[in-house]
């Protein structure tokens, strides 16, 4: 079977251990691209990452997005809303359908 972690604050992230999955608090960025690492290697499928995370696991996600797992979904976290989340599947989507097809106004 396979395992769900989420990472983040502290803050944005204690919620999600009431819905069974594992929590991994990031209270120093630096951090990040080695727990991720880690989440990857111990079998985990679905990598929650909070938003304000993203930009310090670049690399890491880039690296990822190539294999089938881990999924690494970005999450709002308890400060806001950055869209990085909305940027990255504007992205799949451009990839996957050649246009992008996510019309503004």
């Amino acid at each position: 079977m396979y395992k769900i972690a989420v990472m983040g604050d502290p803050d944005s992230i204690y919620g999600f251990v009431a819905a069974g999955l594992d929590t991994y608090p990031i209270d120093e960025p630096a951090a990040a691209p080695g727990c991720l690492k880690d989440l990857a290697e111990n079998g985990y499928a679905v990598i929650y990452v909070t938003e304000s995370l993203c930009p310090f696991i670049k690399k890491e996600i880039e690296f990822f997005s190539e294999s089938v797992l881990p999924a690494i979904i970005p999450i709002p976290g308890l400060y806001g809303n950055s869209g990085y989340g909305m940027e990255q599947v504007k992205k799949l989507v451009v990839q996957a359908v050649g246009s992008d097809i996510l019309f503004e106004d």
